[in-house]
């Protein structure tokens, strides 16, 4: 394998150190403008710039500033004055070849010497206030500001540009710095001279400056607006730019707990609930509330920055230490949006270490980390405390029954949303325990709409998220219960002596795909056409909300498949489990891996799907490395196995990536029992069971989209050679070798994973045929359907986790019941007429005689009681 990764790749770093070299060979020489306007600083300047450079390191964002000017003179606009904050901005603009700030404008018409304002002054005001005990004067603008306003309205000839830049000293101070370097990182308060310069030693070497796109203020003067007024929508545009950068950078400005739970309790909604609670227990007003209180401390989070980044310093070295690398993928896409959008994460949960990697890599990203939801199951002791100032809030995992609980919860949530933060949540419930991505629940996406239309001021986007594992650390547990043992329970005794076991590990390479982000206004604009952009209270119940809520719900878990990543575990998993010993010969499974890369990458799912660059011996060498494969040397050529626990977990990680070859399983079910097959047919069967595996796996394609992946799919397997078409009637003919050719064993091997979906399918409709109409209701066929299914798994052959869970029967009745292939007489039991036979009839096209006729006889029938005897 290539040397290891460095850890959170994403974006090619700026420099040793975070910094940015000096020159850029590939940008060449400044201006000839740009060049005289930095020459002669005030000497000053100079000096000050000198003492100053070894204590700051910079990253300047974006890479190439000066593609934001042209020609026309730029002035600056800095957040806040200050001699640090002017010659930090002094030494990026040198850097990027960007005009110098401390030369004044032509024709000066700031009147001060220099080409930058700000926005407010540090402790303007404050000796004034000391002295005479009176608070300054607010102001509502920079004078600097309404002079250069004045003066292009006094000369049409000038023609400024205002470049808004954004200064952060010690957003995030590294591993070394310690808790005195986090106490004066980056906040939101405005510092003295004193504390800024203790900022700049402990942290000035991690300093971000970002520059932002130019603002015209010949745009801005040709509205024609009062001189007051036009100062004041500039100030306000400068403002309202400059707190979006900053809360999307290091976070809202963060309100205590006790003040977050007061607007909590204090509110409309929760003091309605209290009052109920007070009925329904016949108790006083003040018992309910302590009631209120107590569930609303027990869900709220204590979000602490001095815990956050020392957490992160831990975590360095962890991740460090049991991992290869963390790659991130379409970060980009996020930050661009991120601004004035309250963002919702919703990744997809298969480990605990979900939330601590999503968490920490936003925070070394720029990102402010979200508050998670999490279950009250991870309370622990000192853990739960660590997750709450963290950003954690815990929910219980059932609040049905309790009125006045979900009135809390679903204020403080909206408390949050009001509040700018962002939030992330699981909307699976639960973490998987197969590898496929579990039926969402709706509760959270429900009260973040909710909060949102009761008060629809600020925009808010959901961004899924993939996180791809190549070893699971709960893999040992996951295994347990798959096998039928209860869940354990969450303990800290647990976990403290899980660590050292931890730490000794290799659990490979870990990949974060940010998908593509859902705007809840679409969502509304296609599912809510009678609403009016209106404030709706807690009590209006719109026939869309559920519709919408379901809508967010599927294209959250689309889009998180559409970001999947395909790494060699996955790989490895689809092709040494379509064997019935879990075993390949070396050049088999070189060459399985060959086809499924091929398959990827000529028929792509999306764009943002990731697949490992490694070449198909590189990946079965990191097989072997990691303790997933285990090499069998032989004469006639070394055989690969994994033994029947690891297979188990091995069907985990083909899970994770099975939907990405639906379409070219489909083709290769259907040869399995078949030597030949029209491609019409294909087509039209691959039409009529799309839904049921839409559903099932979260695909993105309609049906069409879906007839033309098989299509294109059909081209590849004919290049390959796994196919041929024998003539051109009817779409023409295609056709498998004969015999156990290679071709064959490989074309096998890409059709096993979907293999026992159709069973699943089949099992379900024999269970139904066997029983008759009107006898089972949909409850009753889910058990029924799962007896046979395990039943069928001992008598046939070992099958994967999920082959007999019941949700997965539960989304194929579901669907049945959506397509009106089976209905609910008014018993409530399920009725079928003749077009379900038909669907049953192209089912056998793709299952074998044997196993049909297994699955026919073990399909059990209902049990019926018998009549009590009459009474004597």
């Amino acid at each position: 394998m290539p040397s290891q990764p460095t850890l959170f790749q994403a974006d090619p770093p700026a420099g040793p150190g975070g910094d940015r070299p000096p020159t850029d060979p590939d940008r060449g020489p400044p201006p000839p403008r740009v060049a005289a306007m930095r020459s002669g600083r005030p000497w000053w300047a100079t000096l000050a710039g000198w003492v100053l450079q070894p204590w700051i390191g910079l990253k300047i964002e974006p890479q190439a500033p000066p593609e934001l000017v042209d020609a026309r003179p730029v002035c600056y606009v800095l957040e806040d004055y200050g001699l640090s904050n002017a010659l930090i901005l002094d030494r990026a603009c040198s850097e990027t070849g960007m005009p110098a700030p401390l030369r004044p404008l032509p024709g000066d018409p700031l009147g001060r010497k220099r080409a930058y304002v700000a926005l407010s002054r540090r402790n303007a005001g404050g000796t004034l206030a000391l002295a005479t005990g009176q608070a300054p004067p607010k102001k509502t603008h920079s004078e600097s500001l309404a002079r250069l306003l004045e003066a292009h309205r006094e000369d049409p000839a000038l023609d400024v540009q205002l470049v808004p830049v954004s200064i952060f000293v010690g957003r995030s101070p590294d591993k070394a710095s310690g808790w005195f370097s986090v106490l004066f990182s980056e906040n939101w308060a405005i510092v003295g001279r004193f504390r800024r310069l203790l900022a700049i030693l402990l942290n000035g070497r991690d300093t971000l400056v970002q520059f932002a796109a130019p603002v015209s203020i010949r745009e801005l003067l040709a509205e024609d607006l009062p001189p007051e007024r036009s100062v004041r929508k500039l100030s306000r545009l400068l403002r309202t730019h400059f707190n979006r950068l900053r809360e999307a950078i290091i976070g809202p400005d963060l309100s205590t707990r006790r003040l977050l739970i007061d607007k909590v309790l204090a509110s409309p909604p929760v003091k309605e609930a209290i009052s109920d609670q007070a009925r329904r227990d016949s108790s006083s007003p003040e018992d309910a509330w302590k009631k209120a209180h107590a569930m609303a401390y027990e869900i709220a989070a204590d979000y602490s920055h001095p815990v956050v980044r020392s957490a992160s310093f831990l975590l360095t070295s962890v991740w460090n230490r049991i991992y290869r690398g963390v790659l991130v993928h379409h970060l980009d896409g996020l930050k661009a949006v991120a601004p004035g959008n309250e963002v919702i994460y919703v990744p997809s949960h298969r480990s605990h270490m979900d939330y601590l990697l999503l968490s920490y890599l936003l925070y070394t990203k720029g990102i402010v980390p979200p508050h998670i939801v999490a279950g009250i199951n991870l309370n622990l002791p000192v853990i739960g405390p660590i997750l709450r100032r963290g950003g954690a809030f815990f929910i219980r995992r059932s609040i049905r029954g309790s009125a006045l609980y979900s009135a809390v919860l679903a204020e403080y949530v909206a408390q949050l949303i009001a509040g700018g933060y962002s939030i992330e949540y699981f909307i699976e419930g639960g973490r998987s325990r197969t590898g496929r991505l579990l039926q969402p629940k709706g509760g959270m996406i429900s009260m973040t709409l909710r909060a949102y239309l009761r008060q629809p001021s600020r925009p808010v986007l959901f961004q899924p998220v993939y996180i791809g594992y190549e070893k699971l650390m709960e893999g040992g547990s996951y295994l347990d219960e798959l096998s039928g043992k209860p869940k354990e329970k969450e303990s800290i005794w647990a976990l403290l002596w899980s660590i050292p076991k931890v730490l000794r590990q290799n659990y490979g390479q870990v990949v974060v795909n940010f998908g593509e982000p859902i705007p809840l206004s679409e969502l509304l604009a296609e599912h809510a056409t009678d609403w009016d952009g209106r404030p709706l209270s807690d009590e209006d119940k719109p026939d869309w909300l559920s519709d919408t809520v379901d809508a967010a719900a599927q294209r959250i878990q689309v889009n998180i498949n559409r970001a999947a990543d395909v790494n060699p575990i996955n790989l490895l998993a689809l092709a040494l489990l379509s064997t019935p010993k879990h075993a390949m010969g070396e050049a088999d499974l070189l060459a399985q891996i060959a086809l499924s890369k091929t398959l990827l990458a000529e028929v792509p799912y999306s764009d943002r799907v990731t697949v490992t660059p490694h070449s198909p011996r590189e990946i079965v060498a990191h097989g072997e490395e990691i303790g997933v494969l285990r090499r069998i040397a032989h004469p006639l050529g070394d055989v690969f196995s994994v033994g029947d626990d690891d297979a188990v977990l091995l069907s985990y990680f083909r899970n994770n990536v099975l939907h990405l070859f639906t379409a070219s399983a489909w083709i290769a079910c259907c040869f399995q029992h078949n030597r030949r097959m029209a491609r019409d047919t294909l087509m039209r069967i691959g039409r009529a069971v799309y839904p049921f595996l839409q559903g099932e796996l979260f695909l993105a394609w309609d049906e069409d989209g879906f007839a033309e992946r098989i299509d294109r799919t059909i081209d590849v397997f004919l290049r390959e050679g796994l196919l041929q078409q024998v003539g051109e009637d009817d779409g023409g003919i295609l056709a498998r070798n004969a015999g156990q050719s290679d071709e064959v064993f490989r074309l096998r091997a890409i059709g096993h994973p979907l293999q026992q979906a159709f069973e699943r399918y089949y099992i379900a409709i024999s269970v139904l045929a066997k029983n008759g109409p009107g006898t089972l209701g949909a409850g009753e066929l889910e058990s029924l359907c799962q007896l046979a299914a395990q039943r069928l798994s001992l008598l046939y052959a070992p099958a994967a986790p999920e082959f007999f869970d019941k949700s997965l029967f539960r989304g194929f009745i579901q669907k049945l019941r959506e397509l009106g292939l089976v209905k609910l007489d008014q018993n409530s039991k399920l009725v079928f007429d003749q077009r379900l036979e038909t669907w049953a009839r192209d089912a056998k096209i793709i299952l074998g005689r044997e196993l049909r006729h297994t699955i026919e006889k073990v399909s059990p029938e209902a049990v019926r009681a018998e009549e009590p005897a009459p009474q004597a």
